[in-house]
């Protein structure tokens, strides 16, 4: 494997904070993969034996309820660690994360992780503040399923894919990750069915455009608008 360069890290919150020389130290005993679409990094209950760091692409964390149902949780964008389960002081990972475009992270042995938060200034900062988000985010989630419409909800995880991942284009703003209806409604404790025959209604409104793994939304202020409370 080629060396890795330390401008990977050097503008990445957790390492924003360190010289080229430890930044150099942390790249030396990090492993690099790449991962196909689709690809398991890690599964819910496995042995937590590395922490990652995701470099480019979009991961997909799934948990899995006690009936055995599969809800996507969040997706986390490069730039971010993900697999902390030692900052839950877990010995197991706590969701499994799935590549849901091509990606490529980094990762440690678990047993760095002591070692990283003692020794560099604003790792540990960094790790707990973008937990305490995930864990906000998940909060989120919770509150909407209990309290929101169902129109509104699916409104609420088109804008969160878009504000985390949109990237202009013609049309408008596309999700820059594959998603499908099916991952729609397992994120929003709704059926596909219903995920469906909203899309197809926001089409013909020309709120959105889909396809069978892309979507763009054409009229982000009217998704606002959905979002929201009722009336």
């Amino acid at each position: 494997m080629n060396k890795l360069d330390e401008s990977l890290l050097t503008r990445l919150p957790p390492f924003s904070m360190l010289d080229r020389a430890q930044i150099r130290a942390i790249l030396d005993q990090a492993a690099s993969r790449r991962y196909d679409e689709g690809a398991t990094v890690f599964g819910e209950g496995m042995p937590a034996e590395r922490f990652h760091l995701l470099l480019d692409g979009t991961i997909r964390v799934i948990r899995t309820t006690p009936t055995g149902e599969q809800i996507i949780a969040l997706h986390i964008g490069p730039g971010q660690l993900f697999g902390i389960a030692p900052a839950l002081a877990r010995d197991t990972y706590p969701a499994t994360a799935v590549a849901a475009a091509e990606s490529l992270a980094l990762s440690w042995p678990v047993r760095l992780w002591p070692e990283f938060v003692q020794r560099y200034d604003g790792f540990a900062t960094e790790s707990y503040r973008t937990l305490g988000a995930r864990l906000g985010e998940m909060q989120s989630r919770i509150t909407e399923l209990a309290t929101q419409q169902v129109e509104q909800r699916v409104a609420a995880c088109l804008l969160r894919m878009v504000n985390q991942s949109g990237r202009k284009v013609d049309q408008g703003i596309e999700i820059a990750f594959p998603v499908t209806r099916q991952n729609i409604s397992e994120m929003t404790g709704t059926t596909l069915h219903t995920v469906s025959r909203l899309l197809s209604a926001w089409e013909r409104e020309g709120i959105v455009e889909s396809t069978r793994r892309r979507i763009v939304v054409t009229a982000p202020h009217r998704l606002v608008l959905l979002s929201g409370p009722a009336g």
